[in-house]
């Protein structure tokens, strides 16, 4: 069964030598393309997920978001004006006779690939933009514990009460916490400048492919050449930011391990099915599992610098757990009563004293 003519075929003509390569479908790499086409949609998922789970962006570059946009919307009108895409949506929209829909479907899978990759980070903008800190902001670690048991007995002292927000986007404001790195403005910038690249190129291919069909070609191979050079300098931003906060905080490590060794099977897809005529749409994902692989090696080196940081601070706890416990039962032998030296407390006995004893002042327990 034939598909449905599409509107505006005529700005696609494929010989029929072409389409009657579409009808031999390799069933095999069809497979491939299907699996790569879900692995790419959930292995966005995690970032996604850990940004809203958050509630913050914090740990993403700016410029990684802006790069990594833009290099994806290249990357999608590349595959969308080379010759072999062409030559596919020409049989499928049936200028040239046709072809059944599942070898239509098998024809398109690249750009399918492509387009959803695309969406996905474009959807990591967007929720980039929507928990950016604000400039009034002040940046959140919930993982963050406190560096010795004293530190830990000063934290208990300090009243929990949290303080009114001074934004209505902030959920709190805890004095001496970090400021954001960049500012709020830098993120609408962000994405302005994305959603103007995208509309530039979406109008210029329009323009190519109604009046000079055959500058396609060239054009493609440029949109490929900056989707490589935009995808290479996307990650040396993000490297340099995780490098300088020695965390990955909103950044996904498993979304790096599910497209880190994808990029390079998806390279292989591509490349199979275009083969080097179209190199400037597979090296792309080359290019960009090589540095995704350093990013994700030296996030993991963090992570694991953390958990042991954590491991020791809990030891360390446990060791001193008997101080604690003292501090929380208010002095070892007071059982519904006062410690020894406590009757002769006033309100002019210091509160910090020599000898490690806990303080009742108008009926409270004060840590000596």
């Amino acid at each position: 069964m034939d598909v449905t003519p599409i509107p505006g075929a005529s700005l696609f003509v494929a010989p029929p030598s072409k389409c009657d390569e579409f009808h031999r479908l390799n069933k095999v790499n069809f497979g491939v393309s299907i699996f790569i086409l879900f692995g790419i949609l959930v292995s966005y998922l995690p970032q996604h997920y850990r940004i809203i789970a958050r509630r913050s962006s914090e740990g993403l570059s700016p410029y990684f978001v802006l790069l990594g946009t833009t290099s994806g919307t290249c990357a999608f009108f590349n595959i969308l004006t080379l010759q072999g895409s062409r030559d596919a949506i020409a049989c499928c929209a049936g200028a040239e006779g046709g072809i059944p829909a599942f070898a239509c479907g098998a024809a398109l899978m690249g750009i399918a690939q492509v387009g959803v990759q695309w969406a996905c980070f474009f959807v990591i903008m967007l929720l980039f933009l929507i928990f950016y800190p604000r400039d009034t902001d002040i940046e959140q670690l919930p993982d963050r514990q406190p560096d010795s048991p004293s530190t830990m007995r000063t934290s208990l002292l300090t009243p929990t009460t949290s303080p009114a927000p001074t934004h209505p986007r902030e959920p709190h404001a805890h004095p001496g916490a970090k400021p954001p790195a960049h500012p709020y403005r830098l993120a609408v910038l962000t994405v302005a400048l994305s959603l103007t690249h995208l509309l530039i190129l979406f109008l210029l291919t329009l323009f190519l492919y109604t009046l000079a069909p055959r500058a396609l070609t060239p054009f493609a191979n440029v949109l490929g050449l900056c989707a490589s050079v935009l995808a290479s300098i996307q990650y040396l931003p993000q490297i340099v930011t995780t490098f300088r906060l020695r965390a990955v905080h909103s950044l996904s490590i498993p979304m790096m391990c599910i497209q880190t060794p994808g990029s390079f099977v998806w390279a292989a897809s591509l490349a199979a099915r275009l083969g080097w005529a179209g190199w400037s749409a597979w090296l792309v994902y080359v290019v960009t599992g090589c540095l995704q692989g350093g990013l994700l090696v030296m996030g993991i080196m963090f992570e694991v610098r953390a958990w042991r940081k954590r491991k020791a601070r809990v030891e360390s706890w446990d060791a001193d757990g008997e101080g604690i416990e003292s501090y929380h039962s208010g002095g070892a032998g007071s059982e519904g009563g006062e410690s020894e030296g406590e009757a002769d407390v006033n309100e002019r006995t210091p509160l910090v004293g020599s000898g490690g004893r806990v303080a009742k002042i108008n009926g409270q327990r004060r840590l000596s």
